[in-house]
């Protein structure tokens, strides 16, 4: 059980990545894998959960929902932010690999709003490791749309899908997954090893129903209301399942 107590950092950079998204970079440097959290706390104000978006350094991506997330949105370079973690279990990446072809990277990703953030951690470790990976981004709107620019730098093979088809395919994005599967299989090219999502509840809902469907293994981030971040106070059950201990991933299907 993980309970170190919170180190200071400091505020090195904020990016905004849409009207209400905006990123943080810390001056502290954290030994994490993609799909864990931390435990972000001001002072006399509340403590909350955030993906990391990266650990060397910290890298938080976090919408303004709230009082707390509000004020996070107002530290300015040289700020302090206290930084509990890294928690939780992670995203894994398949233990075998099949050969890649340019008609289909190896893994799938899928993103819901801001949930791509743990998502590219994920996708910068993935490459390194050798795979080749499509990353699958739906939103509200196009003005929803975070990470698109960050992902295509990285050189992962990208699709955009919005409620109201004002930015890519109009859709949600577990139908552009399906229609990538189908469109691998019709090309007779190996079919993506694994799934990884992130974003609201029905959707990864909609992915794991996809994978089970599709008999592939999936790994799923989940996002709850956390108040210790380490599975003693119960606030963030799910179904039986504390979602800082036993997840955020969960994974379903057979190993990859």
């Amino acid at each position: 059980m993980k309970t170190s107590l919170p180190q200071v950092a400091g505020v090195a950079s904020v990016t905004d990545e849409s009207a209400r998204v905006r990123t943080l970079v810390l001056d502290l440097r954290l030994e994490a894998a993609p799909g864990q959290f931390v435990m972000a706390w001001l002072p006399g104000l509340d403590e909350k959960p955030f993906s990391l978006v990266g650990a060397d350094p910290v890298t938080l991506t976090i919408a303004r929902v709230g009082p707390f997330s509000t004020a996070i949105h107002a530290l300015a370079p040289g700020d302090r932010l206290w930084i509990r973690g890294p928690l939780g279990k992670p995203f894994t990446l398949p233990h075998t690999q099949r050969p890649d072809s340019p008609l289909a990277p190896s893994l799938l990703l899928i993103g819901g709003g801001y949930g791509v953030a743990p998502l590219y951690f994920l996708a910068e470790r993935a490459l390194a490791a050798g795979w080749g990976a499509t990353m699958v981004i739906g939103a509200q709107t196009a003005a929803d749309i975070v990470f698109a620019g960050r992902f295509a730098a990285l050189g992962v093979h990208l699709e955009i899908t919005t409620d109201d088809g004002s930015l890519g395919l109009q859709g949600v994005a577990t139908d552009a997954a399906a229609r990538l599967l189908d469109d691998a299989r019709r090309q007779g090219v190996a079919p993506y090893q694994s799934l990884y999502a992130c974003g609201p509840e029905p959707m990864l809902d909609a992915v794991e129903r996809l994978a089970r469907a599709r008999g592939m293994p999936a790994q799923l981030s989940y996002e709850r209301y956390m108040r210790c971040g380490f599975g003693v106070c119960g606030s963030c059950t799910r179904r039986g399942w504390l979602v800082c201990r036993d997840g955020p991933v969960k994974r379903v299907g057979p190993d990859p």
